[in-house]
């Protein structure tokens, strides 16, 4: 059996690696992939912790999150499609305002 803090450091460095690539990157596509990075670092997380205790919450609440993150990818999606049609831009450097 893996232990409980090989779950936990792979969580860690999954986290570390969204944040990263959250904040050095530009690109409005690769900052919803780090940002959905790090909401399965947390699922990562939560499922061992939820093994690890025995107890079903932890399996119950990473259904939620993953609910959540379907909804903010497809949202979040919508949103760059939008902007793309309309400036023709994905880099935040380059978007200067955002009326309608």
């Amino acid at each position: 059996m893996v232990p409980l803090n090989w779950y936990i450091e792979l969580s860690a460095i999954i986290f570390t690696i969204g944040a990263v690539g959250f904040l050095i990157r530009r690109n409005i596509m690769i900052m919803l992939i780090s940002i959905e990075l790090m909401l399965n670092s947390v699922n990562i997380s939560l499922v061992a912790f939820s093994h690890y205790l025995q107890d079903i919450r932890g399996q119950v609440l990473v259904l939620f999150i993953i609910t959540v993150a379907a909804s903010e990818a497809a949202i979040g999606l919508a949103i760059v499609v939008a902007m793309f049609k309309n400036k023709a831009v994905l880099h935040t450097d380059e978007i200067m305002e955002m009326k309608g």
